[in-house]
């Protein structure tokens, strides 16, 4: 019973954690298309104003002129809407689902005794000490580097070689799909601190110094401006980690890591294409084709190293042998009920029985031999004898008789 309610709260999260992260994605992107996309005002009532770039658009059957001012208007409105709930939202539900799904369950999704046997307590431990350690270093280099001429190319290369390091460092030390996820939620959880330590502080600085009538440091926006930037770069890299889950032929690599790196490199390079695709449309860039050809050719050559070898065919095909199902129910019992019994059901799965074996026997043909996924960093040693067991079994028809 506490595995089926569980599982509803980790559908529920996800549900929320989706839409959240939708509304803040989707406004990280609009207001970075919008700064790239502004033209100087040519009527002198704006530059009157101080308004120092505008964006017509039309939407919904309606016309819309967004205006920048260049410091600050010279009347604060009294309403003002500031864009943060979207990004805490989604930082709370996002590591609340992470806590459901992997830190709670550490021995069972965290744990890769094979790469490192420690307690779940110490696992859990470590994997915090990613997302804080992250934040410091990241931060760290963006005060001390990220100022002058060159400051932001220092900036993103250190970055760049800080998450290849952690990137390392997670997938030998945690299972392979633990450790996309937890690059990712690193990665997330600096995006979130850049608008909660950061962009938000200073602007808030900013409508106070305006409020009382003093002059705006436009040091505030100019760090807040850098912080935004750098989230728009993370955004498709944590996109794959947060969906790498599905498709685990990527976490369970020899070479994940590198997996994990190329990928995210070519979803930052398409990035790059869009972003720069906005100023190149009012004359002020280059044509953004390169990076998408970078990104693409990144992500075709991943796919291309990644294939499997070729499997040869048998010399001399033995007869076909039928597999008795006691065989594989010996098998499941051995290697499966840990999670999926009367004790504990996982995903609300149960294989303790004919009936619900028939029941899941596509699920357990997709996760233990097509995906080989199950068990979870095969905590419970099943062999690759045994997978071929399951596989025959289920291609003869998953006969329960």
């Amino acid at each position: 019973m506490e595995s089926y309610y569980l599982d509803w709260v980790n559908l529920l999260l996800r549900w929320a954690h989706v839409i959240t992260g939708i509304a803040w994605i989707g406004t990280s992107f609009y207001f970075v298309m919008l700064d790239n996309s502004l033209e100087k005002p040519r009527d002198a009532e704006s530059v009157a104003k101080g308004v120092g770039g505008e964006q017509w658009a039309v939407h919904g059957g309606g016309f819309y002129n967004m205006q920048k001012y260049a410091v600050q208007p010279k009347k604060l409105p009294e309403h003002l809407h500031w864009s943060f709930w979207e990004s805490y939202s989604t930082w709370l539900t996002g590591f609340a689902l992470f806590t459901v799904s992997y830190l709670w369950n550490a021995s069972t999704y965290l744990i890769d005794r094979s790469k490192m046997d420690w307690q779940p307590g110490t696992a859990v431990a470590v994997a915090l000490a990613f997302f804080v350690v992250f934040w410091v270093v990241y931060d760290g280099i963006c005060r001390w580097f990220g100022r002058g001429k060159h400051g932001d190319t220092i900036v993103g290369v250190l970055v760049a070689v800080f998450i290849a390091v952690a990137s390392w460092l997670a997938c030998h030390w945690f299972a392979g799909r633990a450790a996309f996820l937890l690059v990712g939620a690193m990665m997330a959880t600096t995006m979130s601190g850049n608008v909660f330590f950061w962009i938000i502080p200073g602007q808030r600085k900013n409508v106070a110094a305006m409020r009382a009538g003093q002059p705006v440091d436009p040091v505030h926006g100019q760090r807040g401006k850098q912080r935004s930037v750098h989230n728009t770069y993370f955004t498709l890299p944590v996109l794959f980690a947060m969906m790498s889950n599905h498709y685990s032929f990527t976490y369970t690599h020899q070479y994940n890591w590198i997996v994990l790196l190329l990928i995210m490199l070519g979803g930052a390079a398409i990035r790059q294409f869009f972003v720069v695709r906005h100023r190149f449309k009012l004359g002020n860039a280059r044509h953004p084709l390169p990076y998408a050809v970078l990104g693409v050719a990144v992500l075709g050559l991943t796919i291309l190293w990644m294939q499997p070898a070729p499997v040869a065919a048998p010399v001399a095909a033995a007869p076909p042998v039928a597999v008795g199902f006691a065989q594989v129910r010996q098998v499941l019992d051995q290697r499966c009920l840990l999670c999926h019994g009367a004790q504990v059901q996982m995903k609300n799965v149960r294989l303790d029985s004919i009936e619900q074996i028939s029941t899941h026997a596509q699920a357990v043909y997709q996760q233990v031999v097509v995906s080989r996924i199950m068990p979870m960093a095969n905590s419970t040693g099943m062999t690759d004898d045994e997978r071929a067991l399951i596989a025959a079994w289920f291609q003869e028809g998953a006969k329960t008789k």
